[in-house]
């Protein structure tokens, strides 16, 4: 099941988080289980099921991150467990960064890894914000893929701050 589908968007790595959220009570107004106490058991297991499938492709749409890596699956750009390598200068900044984690304030840390993610989106944003099936090639898909893994990373960075 295509998400962008279920829900009318065009595949996009966005999507507009005011039509997102009109379109989840459409349908769930139509699929929710509560609404087909009177249907019979294959129609409640069909409702049930859509309603699943609406709720998981909420969740996704609703997280830039996650939006961003469905719409490269869908596109063929990234795969379940993927290895993608990173460039060696991003992991030389990454080890610097970890090195700062043990000998400092997580503070600055925080703020040196946000300076970093604000400075990948400068350089993917109009992508991300002007996607255009007829327009966007594949090298800009190739460097939405390597933002997605860059974004990752240092996500799992900020979440080992927080522990």
């Amino acid at each position: 099941m295509n998400y962008f589908e279920l829900f009318g968007l065009p595949e996009s790595p966005s999507v507009d988080k005011s039509v997102l959220a009109k379109k989840y009570f459409e349908l769930q107004k139509t699929s929710h289980p509560d609404f087909h106490t009177q249907s019979t058991s294959t129609e409640k297991d069909d409702a049930l099921e859509k309603s699943a499938d609406i709720n998981k492709a909420f969740n996704i749409f609703q997280d830039e991150e996650k939006t961003i890596g469905y719409f490269l699956q869908l596109k063929g750009m990234v795969e379940t467990d993927e290895k993608f390598a990173l460039p060696p200068d991003f992991l030389m900044d990454m080890m610097e960064i970890n090195e700062e984690m043990v000998e400092a304030d997580t503070e600055p840390v925080t703020r040196r890894v946000k300076a970093y993610e604000d400075e990948l989106y400068r350089d993917i944003g109009p992508i991300i914000d002007n996607y255009d099936p007829a327009k966007t090639g594949e090298q800009e898909l190739l460097k939405l893929k390597e933002y997605y893994y860059k974004k990752k990373y240092l996500n799992r960075i900020l979440d080992r701050l927080v522990d």
